[in-house]
């Protein structure tokens, strides 16, 4: 398959030993997440802050060392290669950090800043490289005088144009936005929203994008992946599943927004979202907040389930619109 597939991926982290322990801890960020990101499409990962989203979009860049299962690109395992083999799909997988400003060099104007992947990828002259940094400017709707600014004279909205700019220098295939729109106001979020799909058509990109905010995640993305601690909870096409959640977690999540997202309707149950800190050892990791949960769910952790649509529920008694197509 052309595109993104990524294969049981699972992230640990070994904690050192502290004062009066002497073994080594074990904290799994990822557990044996599984997807498929065809060309020219966009993924949702959504959850709340600390379930792993932003670790996932780094092990699919192989910016954070994989501990099991595959990322593969246009079917090459790239969790295989090293230094010079995998330069190559650098280029052609970019990351739009969630804090642009944190991201640049404050001592950089902005044509080195985005001048320097041009150097680096296709080693283009200065003269150059400025023109295509202009057009990249262009394309993302900020003007050729932004060039000799520095990132302290951008407004927040300008610094995330000038983030996809550079992103957008290596001419890449897949774009890992982390948050893209957090921090922007309404009227910020929804351009660059529009400006994300615009330069989707255009270039055929591929997106995973990243987010706790489900209203964007409902207008950008054509499927979601559901997270909580580490673990799948849920995931299929993005209308579907705000329309009709399958897991109680993502049902909880839909409940907290202030606003109901495209397509859901505003009666949902107003239950907090939980948080992700002291999780289960066994059986159901989200079986301590949910309301259905039953005797087998502390003991028996759910697998993943097919329900018809093209979904995938990681539980054992999906929510009752959903129970008709449970695989027993």
């Amino acid at each position: 398959m052309n595109g993104l597939r990524v294969e049981n991926l699972t992230v640990e982290y070994v904690k050192r030993p502290r004062l009066g322990h002497k073994e080594e801890r074990r904290h799994k960020a990822l557990a044996d997440i599984s997807f498929a990101l065809p060309g020219g499409e966009t993924l949702g990962i959504v959850g709340e802050s600390g379930c792993g989203k932003t670790t996932l979009g780094h092990a699919v860049l192989q910016m954070t060392p994989v501990s099991a299962g595959r990322v593969l690109w246009d079917g090459t395992e790239i969790t295989a290669l090293k230094g010079a083999a995998l330069r190559p799909f650098r280029r052609q997988m970019q990351l739009v950090f969630q804090d642009p400003f944190e991201a640049m060099n404050p001592r950089m104007t902005v044509d080195r800043i985005v001048s320097e992947p041009l150097h680096l990828a296709f080693g283009m002259a200065r003269s150059t490289r400025r023109q295509k940094a202009a057009e990249l400017l262009q394309r993302v709707g900020l003007d050729e005088a932004v060039l000799s600014r520095y990132p302290r004279q951008l407004s927040g909205g300008q610094r995330q144009r000038v983030a996809l700019a550079r992103a957008l220098a290596t001419e890449p295939r897949l774009l890992v936005l982390d948050e893209p729109t957090s921090g922007l106001d309404v009227s910020l979020q929804a351009r660059i929203l529009n400006l994300l799909r615009d330069l989707q058509a255009e270039k055929g990109l591929s997106y995973l994008f990243i987010s706790h905010d489900l209203s964007a995640i409902s207008y950008i993305a054509h499927r979601t992946v559901v997270l909580f601690g580490g673990h799948m909870m849920e995931q299929g096409p993005t209308a579907t599943l705000i329309r009709s959640p399958a897991h109680p977690y993502t049902a909880s999540l839909l409940a907290a927004l202030p606003v109901p997202a495209a397509g859901r309707p505003a009666h949902i149950a107003s239950d907090p979202v939980p948080r992700a800190g002291a999780l289960p050892s066994m059986g159901c990791i989200y079986c301590p907040w949910c309301d259905r949960a039953q005797s087998r769910c502390h003991f028996d952790a759910p697998g993943a389930t097919v329900l018809e649509g093209e979904r995938v529920v990681a539980c054992h008694y999906p929510l009752p619109d959903n129970r008709q197509h449970h695989d027993p």
